[in-house]
């Protein structure tokens, strides 16, 4: 992901419900595998890792070792909203698809989660 992207991500419309752009193979995460999430860290294939806690804590860091750090909630639809320290906020829908975890933006766009 270049760093244009990442700032797009950061910068992306303000936390509410989206029309998420999914292919007809996606499946959505549950609510159980959601809450999961917490305690464990993504590693995309740009090297930049999400990493959610228990208490609600989130951070990004970037391949460069700089990170972004906030808090996240899993909302009614599903996606994953973060609010940023700096006071940018965004949601991303994770999915299972073709037995790969992909991230899907608000804007469509897909990033596959590395395997652990």
């Amino acid at each position: 992901m270049t760093r244009f992207l990442i700032i797009a991500l950061l910068t992306a419309t303000p936390l509410g419900a989206a029309e998420w752009t999914t292919k007809p193979d996606d499946v959505p995460l549950t609510q159980q595998e959601l809450t999961a999430l917490a305690g464990r860290t993504l590693t995309f294939y740009d090297d930049g890792q999400s990493r959610y806690s228990a208490g609600g804590a989130y951070s990004y860091t970037y391949a460069s070792g700089e990170s972004a750090f906030g808090t996240y909630s899993i909302a009614e639809d599903g996606s994953i909203c973060v609010q940023y320290r700096n006071g940018f906020g965004r949601c991303d829908l994770y999915v299972l698809s073709a037995g790969r975890l992909i991230l899907i933006t608000e804007k469509g766009e897909r990033f596959p989660v590395r395997p652990e």
